[in-house]
């Protein structure tokens, strides 16, 4: 079974890249729903990202965000999140940078702060990108303080395996909308709010101008090489990062190369009219399936002692 320490190591980055994601939904859903409230409402955010036996439901924006972010009853807020990072941080201190530590220890002392809700109150975009600036010191941090070795490549698998649950989720929660409806108004709507909430928006535009076309946004969410939160470029960086535990003996090749590969492969070559044949929704159930089996593989496979 997979080590304490490398368990700890992927749940650490799988916990900061979650609430990133959700914070940025949040964001771009709040600011969706000033303009048209009637095409984007928070319930399908709660469902995807609460527990199944949750019945916490409400339609006001205020709400929801305290509900994501600062209620301790969901295993999915922001605080939980943070909560477990940083108790997987404190039990691996000798495996990550002090800088790191520090880091997420600030966060989680500045999500506890009582007086934090009343940011909230006076104004909710102000409060989600204050939260979400946490994050992103956070993967800054990482990057610039943390040695590269056994730690930093299984931070680094946690992080893109959750990358690709998140991307799998939030672009199955848009098209449902953009199937439901025929007015080609409302399409570009959603597909416009799908590209900003996987930050996907200003590439988009640099390549397809302000048409937003469903085929085009597919390749890019999918298959393009270069966008950091395409299906493709994440399942390119799991394949680079477990070859590098495989290279320096931390971790057997067993068959997550070859689940990996095979993943890799049918995302690269799969074709628009594939993809149709089979059905969007059950594209992306295959290629979360895919993802579930390979992070299994990795907790199940023999790691080194010396981890």
């Amino acid at each position: 079974m997979l080590s304490r320490v490398a368990n700890n190591l992927i749940w650490l980055d799988r916990y900061m890249e979650r609430g990133n994601g959700i914070l940025g939904l949040l964001k771009v859903n709040y600011y969706a729903y000033q303009d048209s409230p009637e095409l984007f409402s928070w319930t399908p955010i709660i469902k995807t990202f609460t527990a199944y036996d949750s019945d916490f439901f409400t339609e006001a924006p205020l709400e929801c965000i305290h509900f994501m972010v600062l209620n301790t009853t969901n295993s999915n807020s922001i605080i939980n999140i943070v909560t477990k990072a940083r108790e997987n941080a404190r039990s691996i201190q000798e495996h990550i940078s002090r800088e790191l530590w520090l880091c997420i220890n600030n966060y989680y002392l500045y999500l506890t702060d009582t007086e934090l809700s009343k940011k909230l109150e006076e104004d909710p975009i102000q409060f989600l990108e204050d939260i979400r600036k946490y994050h992103l010191i956070y993967f800054g941090t990482e990057q610039f303080t943390q040695e590269r070795g056994a730690s930093y490549y299984f931070m680094n698998i946690g992080k893109f395996l959750e990358r690709v649950t998140l991307i799998s989720d939030f672009t199955a929660l848009k098209l449902i909308n953009v199937g439901n409806t025929s007015d080609e108004l409302e399409k570009s709507f959603y597909l416009k709010n799908l590209l900003l909430s996987i930050g996907g928006y200003q590439l988009y535009i640099k390549k397809h101008k302000s048409t937003f076309n469903e085929e085009h946004i597919i390749r890019l969410v999918f298959q393009d090489k270069l966008f950091p939160r395409s299906i493709y470029y994440c399942i390119n960086k799991l394949s680079r990062y477990t070859k590098a535990l495989i290279d320096s003996n931390e971790l057997e090749k067993d068959n997550i190369d070859f689940l990996l590969g095979k993943l890799e492969s049918t995302i690269k070559y799969t074709t628009m009219e594939n993809i149709n044949s089979k059905g969007l929704n059950n594209f992306i159930t295959d290629i979360k399936e895919d993802i579930r089996n390979i992070s299994i593989n990795i907790n199940a496979v023999y790691y080194s002692q010396n981890n």
